[in-house]
């Protein structure tokens, strides 16, 4: 069976809230994407640019100097810590929408026992999976979110850093 079949076949056995976890998870890997995209190709050069900047700077020692020096790191700071967060965010959101499925699947559950009773074990199985497959995403899709996440708040903390002592006052 082709890839996308089974992976169409997945998102059917989980319910609906899979299909809002494909959709977050995708959002996920492209906003880390695009932050190493930022970190590995942008950065440098708005770096240099700043520290240029800042060598070119008049009196370095002076309250406007100093000034000047803020200035200049929280304007990388901006480009730097943004979306960050919203990685964070979605990492920690992932698992709720897997307990979303779950409620959901077992609210299927409940009303297949309402109807049918408990004696059709098939329909109770059905309920069971569509609770079990969005918790087990939710949870796989946000373990692999955790690294990529950490790696970028520190290589933040670390560039933040480096900026920084670049912009000395001697």
């Amino acid at each position: 069976m082709d890839p996308l079949g089974l992976l169409n076949d997945f998102l059917e056995t989980g319910g609906d809230v899979l299909w809002l976890i494909l959709a977050v998870t995708f959002c996920l890997f492209v906003l880390i994407f695009e932050r190493y995209w930022f970190f590995f190709r942008q950065l440098p050069a708005e770096r240099h640019a700043r520290l240029e900047s800042w060598e070119q700077a008049g009196n370095k020692r002076s309250w406007a100097g100093e000034q000047y020096r803020r200035q200049l790191i929280s304007e990388v700071d901006c480009q730097m810590i943004r979306n960050l967060n919203l990685i964070t965010a979605l990492i920690a959101a992932l698992p709720l929408l897997g307990l979303l499925g779950t409620v959901t699947g077992m609210i299927q559950v409940f009303d297949v026992m309402a109807f049918l009773g408990s004696g059709n074990p098939r329909a109770m199985a059905d309920g069971v999976s569509s609770a079990t497959f969005p918790t087990m995403a939710g949870m796989v899709v946000a373990l692999l979110g955790i690294p990529f996440s950490t790696e970028l708040n520190r290589r933040y903390q670390r560039e933040m850093h480096r900026l920084a002592s670049g912009m000395t006052t001697h």
